[in-house]
């Protein structure tokens, strides 16, 4: 099986003893960096649970030279990126996405904050309270729980069945013998021996060698700390069974290098839902309605994979004895090709991906593919399963990925048989009529992007006679399911989604692809049958979670709901936009725009707008936490009108933290951003609280928006309208940013220059006209919407549906 031949990054260790692995990817729009600490909630002293995590917290709350509101979170806020953090078993990572121009200020927070951190006594009271309140969400969380008991299979004395959480208890800040645990824990783990730091962007090699330089000199300097390693597994394998689910696990001890890719190679096979596999063969049984398998844990050698099975049989130990031969029947094939086209698979999805995808991933380091290494490591995990010879005849490897074989060249765009490149700009009767068609055609081929690229967005969009039943819904999406997973592997991220009575299915990322991934996904779509309605149990969401799912549907109008697919499809209509697709592209999809179901139509209306309206959602969470979305869109869809709620947001996002999460406590899942649907702009606030009722949580969100003249008046608006406009800029936006405000500009009823009339909106703005979208916003000029998990409030909130 031949190597894989994906670029592989630079990567040295610094003379401090940093290691750091650089990409530079010219085509890239912003820059990243992941950093990761070799030390997590396994390597902290039995006493102190949770006090990795902890540290994880304390290093956000800013440092003698950075406050935190110049932090690191709130900078890459500012500036329109990306920030997190994780601490899992045995890492901690922490990791940002920025422009090029802002990215050197990003670095330079993030050197500080883990080199010195403040660590406030009272900053750790606060922040202990936070931790108090995931824990409380976390231990009432049925997902969460069934995750944690999926360990109770191994030793007593494995650090997977520990608790690791923290909360009040166990990270008594108040005592010295926490506070010396968790200097010597930072002094010990934070330092450049145990980190590594990838970084990815447009910058040549030497710019980014340059930049890790710059930020390995701020952090202390230390040898690598080896971390202790952990007791035997012992177990081979064991099965558990939930509610719905069966739980297969395997552990390994002592595997050999090369585990980690054996092990993702078996997962995405395992996964496959293709005739003649594992998942449809149980489906066919009525043994299981779904499978992911998945690495559990990885550290020193050992690992947990684990199967999880929805199933409502109650012939367990016959899916466990399937399983079983189908690893049998894989172990004795040759993976050759299977390789070949997961390497293919690997180097598309890392070539869609963003700066910070390809951060992450090297930081990993893990080798892509399935390398020779890999083959034998594989081998060697299917003997510890302990497959065999005999296996059933019935079983076949996945047939091939159609997206990720190599299209026949398509005639050249602008010629039609019998004409040869000398007869271009020459055009017929028949071209002439041909581009009179399409000229008129609702699917509209954008020129607001550059069709030299090779990534591009499709939106198609239905206007139904009614909105889809549930049950309707759930088939479409169903018999999607191939087709996406197909065409993700193909570098294609396919959607589709029903909002009341308007359909969407979305194409973005690589366009040579496009054409047949949209003939398949039509095909689907207009032909569910009765098999695709078997769906597959939802996995119970976070209160705030379910509310942001809700949310779409309650920006559109309520409509009466029909489960007949084909009629539906008959009366629609529609009407669609491309971006950034090439000639060749464009003349390759002749074929789908032809099966596209229903009438065009150019006139398709905008959904209403809910002016002045306040509408209450009340949304049954099934939770004992509390949770509220307000959605307050402009007053109007004039693009000035845009400009000052897009500033306004981001005025908001930082102050708002701070107020509610850090200052008065209210919850630990609160945020505040700029929204768009159905193109609708709207400042959307939500707030998750295991203490606060819905009702107290609008107080002070209705308290915070009253105080924003103040907070208008104290700020550098020149700044944070440049910091806007640039996020806007052609050098920060990908080509899917692009899409995505150019479809909810259409929406909108904008014209095709909607992006230069947005930035120069934005820089038009002074604080008066600032101000006065303050009051609109304040008096719900452009409504309000709320959904909560608690019943109707009085006047003015109206109930909706």
């Amino acid at each position: 099986m031949p190597a894989p031949t994906h670029p592989r990054p630079h990567t040295e260790t610094l003379a401090n003893g940093l290691r750091v692995t650089l990409r530079h990817v010219p085509g890239l729009k912003r820059s990243a960096a992941a950093l990761r600490v070799a030390a997590g909630s396994h390597d902290v002293p039995l006493a102190w649970p949770g006090l990795a995590h902890f540290l994880e917290h304390l290093l956000f709350l800013g440092t003698e030279r950075f406050p935190a509101s110049e932090g690191l979170m709130a900078y890459v806020q500012r500036h329109g990126g990306q920030v997190n953090a994780s601490t899992r078993e045995r890492t901690t990572d922490f990791f940002f996405e920025l422009p090029r121009q802002s990215f050197s200020a990003g670095l330079e927070r993030l050197s500080d904050m883990l080199a010195q951190p403040r660590m406030n006594p009272d900053d750790q009271l606060r922040e202990r309270e936070v931790l108090q309140a995931e824990f409380v969400a976390w231990s009432q969380d049925p997902t969460a729980q069934q995750q944690f008991a999926l360990y109770e299979g191994l030793p007593a004395d494995h650090p997977l069945r520990g608790f690791h959480a923290g909360n009040r208890d166990t990270l008594q800040v108040e005592q010295p013998e926490f506070q010396k645990a968790l200097t010597d824990f930072h002094q010990q783990f934070y330092r450049t021996g145990q980190m590594t730091l990838s970084l990815v962007g447009p910058q040549s090699l030497e710019q980014l060698r340059e930049l890790a330089e710059t930020f390995a000199a701020a952090l202390p300097a230390g040898d690598n700390v080896v971390q202790a390693a952990p007791p035997p597994l012992k177990v081979k394998s064991y099965q558990q069974v939930a509610e719905r689910q069966c739980n297969l696990l395997f552990a390994f001890d002592a595997l050999p290098d090369s585990s980690a890719q054996a092990l993702a190679f078996l997962c995405h096979s395992l996964n496959s839902a293709k005739p003649g596999g594992l998942l449809a063969y149980l489906q066919q049984q009525g043994l299981a309605d779904s499978l992911k398998a998945a690495p559990l844990y990885q550290f020193a050698g050992q690992a947990l994979l684990h199967l999880a099975l929805n199933t409502s049989s109650e012939s367990l130990s016959s899916i466990g004895e399937q399983v079983r031969d189908w690893l049998s029947f894989f172990a004795q094939q040759d993976w050759t090709s299977l390789g070949e086209e997961y390497a293919a698979m690997l180097a598309r999805q890392q070539h869609v991906s963003g700066a910070l995808q390809r951060a992450r991933l090297d930081s990993e380091q893990l080798e892509t593919g399935l390398s020779a290494t890999g083959v034998a490591a594989l081998k060697h995990i299917l003997g510890e399963i302990g497959t065999v010879d005999n296996f059933s005849a019935h079983w076949r490897l996945p047939t091939p990925n159609p997206f990720l074989r190599a299209n026949e060249p398509v005639a050249n765009a602008g010629l039609i048989r019998g004409q040869t490149s000398a007869h271009r700009g020459l055009r017929t009767f028949a071209q002439d009529r041909s581009r009179g068609r399409r000229e008129r055609s609702p699917m509209h081929f954008s020129q607001a992007l550059p069709d030299n690229g090779d990534q591009g967005a499709i939106y198609l969009r239905w206007q139904m006679e009614a909105a889809a039943t549930a049950g309707l819904q759930a088939q479409l999406q169903r018999s999607l399911r191939e087709t996406q997973d197909d065409a993700r592997q193909a570098g294609v991220e396919l959607s589709f989604s029903t909002t009341g009575n308007q359909w969407l299915l979305k194409l973005t990322g690589l366009q040579e692809p496009m054409p047949i991934v949209l003939e398949h996904a039509l095909k689907c779509l207009t032909q569910v049958d009765a098999d695709s309605a078997r769906g597959e149990p939802e996995t119970p969401l976070l209160p705030i979670r379910q509310l942001l799912k809700a949310l779409p549907e309650q920006c559109s109008a309520s409509v009466e709901t029909s489960d007949n697919a084909q009629h539906l499809w008959t009366t629609s209509r529609w009407d669609g936009l491309a971006l950034g697709l090439g000639a060749q592209t464009q003349s390759a999809m002749g074929l789908a725009l032809s099966r596209i179901p229903g009438t065009p139509d150019t006139q398709i209306p905008a959904p209403s707008a809910i002016n002045g309206q306040h509408l209450w959602r009340h949304i049954d969470t099934a939770s004992s936490d509390h949770a509220l979305l307000l959605f307050c869109p402009t007053a109007s869809r004039d693009v000035a009108d845009e400009a000052a709620w897009r500033l306004l947001a981001q005025l908001c996002q930082t102050p708002f933290y701070q107020r509610l999460r850090v200052e008065l406590q209210l919850g630990y899942a609160v945020f505040s951003a700029v929204r768009q649907m159905h193109g609708q702009t709207g400042l959307l606030f939500g707030v998750q609280s295991p203490t606060f009722a819905p009702v107290e949580l609008l107080r002070h969100i209705q308290q915070f928006i009253e105080a924003l003249p103040s907070l208008i008046d104290a700020t550098d608006l020149v700044q944070q309208r440049q910091n806007l406009a640039d996020q806007f800029s052609d050098e920060n936006l990908s080509t899917k940013d692009v899409a995505e405000l150019l479809w909810q500009s259409r929406l909108a009823g904008h014209s095709s220059d909607y992006l230069p009339q947005l930035v120069s909106a934005i820089h038009s703005l002074e604080r008066p006209a600032l101000l006065a979208a303050a009051q609109r916003l304040n008096r719900a000029e452009g409504g309000w919407l709320c959904l909560a998990s608690d019943s109707l409030l009085g006047a003015p909130w109206q109930a909706t549906k």
